[in-house]
């Protein structure tokens, strides 16, 4: 008895393949689907404004002291504010998963719709009968004696505006504004740019405060704990109004290349540059005026009290270091000082302005002076103390952003395609027989203008054979 023929091998693979084939076409689909992406944008927007009401990357203790009393829109305590990432939203993993997301339905979109869009703009369209023009959106026919001189004007008419033409011998085909299928590729391409800077800097970014006297100088690192530059702090000033409130501060800074921007001076200012070391670049920021140089960007972002000089009796001017007292206030600088050798007797200093008056408390809380910065000396505890002058600190906001290039490329791609996307692309056929020349258009926009447009072709080539 003969055995049967073994089945063939690939026909059970065909239908699951063709299954797995459709079930990909389906997930491509939604996840380029327009809907989705502008819930992702909407989702996107509401997790910035979150970052933007949010404190971000502070301390655990911030946020603890923020939230656990009063919860976050009456519902998240600090615990839940960091377990759902809220205190670094933009570097966040749902954040960047949202950025990333979005991405790949603005890439799926562009592949499955506007590419071939695109390539379908490409291709000359041959309509040969004056039937397929009928059918077009706008159709119109001139009754002349000689169609084909009337389609050679017609070609010269529309050379002269402008028009790509391919000519044949009873027929032409013309289209206008080309460029404009290219918009709406490169609005998504911009956009994914943008994202990935966006992304970039969140994750390759850094961001530090440091507060700076002048005279002083702070080390940049690297990622690898090299020093790269030399931050020095000339000058710092705070402007105020005539009631003594803050308004304006400005830093002279100078950025040094080298790992020692202190030492003897050579020019005369605080912080000079030894020998060697070279000063790449003199600047004064300000608030809403800051620095950048080789990716950092410096920020005038906050000012402090740094030290205070101060003679006990008659010893020489001793210059303290103040600290902040949160307790006694916002902006209050201070310190604790004994005056008595044996450390006996101490005194809290406190003063909220590098102008004065500098306060002077016992440890009972009474005030027992009021002393003027550069004023003369009052007696505490029988001790002469005099406060020479005080040095304000500059709080300088330090941020490297790698991504910045990528975003601002960004944004000019997604203008210039949404630019593009506003030229309307216009297609135009002409077929001449005996006694007519059968003329149609097609737009992709603001049809209304080809309509009035077509007519007035059609009558400039009637004056002309006229």
């Amino acid at each position: 008895m003969p055995t049967p023929p073994p089945p063939a091998s690939g026909s059970a693979r065909e239908p699951s393949a063709a299954s797995a084939s459709r079930s990909l076409g389906r997930l491509a689909a939604w996840i380029s689907d327009l809907r989705l992406a502008i819930v992702l944008l909407l989702v996107i927007a509401v997790a910035s404004g979150i970052g933007t009401a949010v404190p971000q990357r502070e301390t655990e203790a911030l946020y603890h002291q923020l939230y656990d009393a009063t919860p976050w829109l009456g519902v998240l305590q600090g615990d839940a504010v960091l377990s759902l990432q809220l205190d670094h939203v933009y570097s966040s993993s749902w954040f960047l998963g949202l950025l990333a997301w979005l991405a790949l339905s603005l890439l799926l979109c562009s592949w499955r719709r506007q590419w071939p869009a695109l390539r379908a703009a490409l291709r000359w369209i041959d309509y040969r009968s004056p039937r397929q023009l009928s059918k077009l959106s706008l159709a119109e026919t001139l009754t002349c004696d000689d169609a084909v001189a009337g389609l050679d004007g017609l070609e010269q008419r529309l050379r002269q505006q402008g028009w790509q033409i391919r000519r044949q011998e009873q027929r032409l085909a013309a289209r206008k504004g080309l460029l404009g299928r290219v918009g709406p590729l490169l609005v998504h391409a911009g956009l994914v740019v943008l994202m990935l800077g966006a992304a970039w800097g969140a994750l390759g970014g850094r961001r530090a405060e440091q507060f700076l006297a002048p005279g002083r100088t702070l080390e940049l690192m690297d990622s690898r704990g090299r020093s790269e530059l030399t931050l020095a702090l000339d000058r710092f000033a705070v402007e105020r109004d005539p009631a003594g409130r803050p308004e304006q501060f400005r830093s002279s800074l100078r950025i040094l290349e080298g790992t020692d921007g202190s030492g003897p001076p050579d020019d005369g200012r605080p912080g000079a540059a030894t020998p060697g070391t070279q000063v790449l670049r003199e600047a004064e920021i300000s608030v809403n005026h800051p620095l950048r140089f080789r990716g950092v960007t410096f920020y005038q972002a906050d000012w402090g009290l740094a030290t205070i000089s101060v003679q006990l009796g008659r010893s020489p001017v001793l210059e303290l270091p103040l600290q902040t007292f949160p307790q006694l206030g916002e902006q209050v600088w201070g310190l604790v000082l004994p005056t008595r050798p044996d450390g006996s007797q101490p005194v809290l200093i406190s003063l909220a302005s590098e102008q004065g008056p500098v306060e002077v408390y016992g440890p009972d809380g009474a005030l027992l002076a009021t002393l003027a910065v550069g004023g003369p000396a009052r007696e505490v505890n029988e001790l002469p103390i005099r406060v020479e002058s005080v040095l304000p600190a500059s709080g300088i906001l330090l941020k490297r952003d790698p991504g910045v290039p990528l975003v601002y490329a960004g944004f000019a791609i997604a203008l210039a395609g949404g630019g593009l996307s506003l030229l309307a692309t216009r297609q135009l056929w002409a077929i001449a027989e005996p006694g007519r020349l059968h003329l149609a258009g097609l737009c992709n926009r603001n049809l209304t203008a080809l309509s009035r447009e077509l007519p007035q072709l059609l009558a400039g080539l009637t004056r002309q054979q006229a």
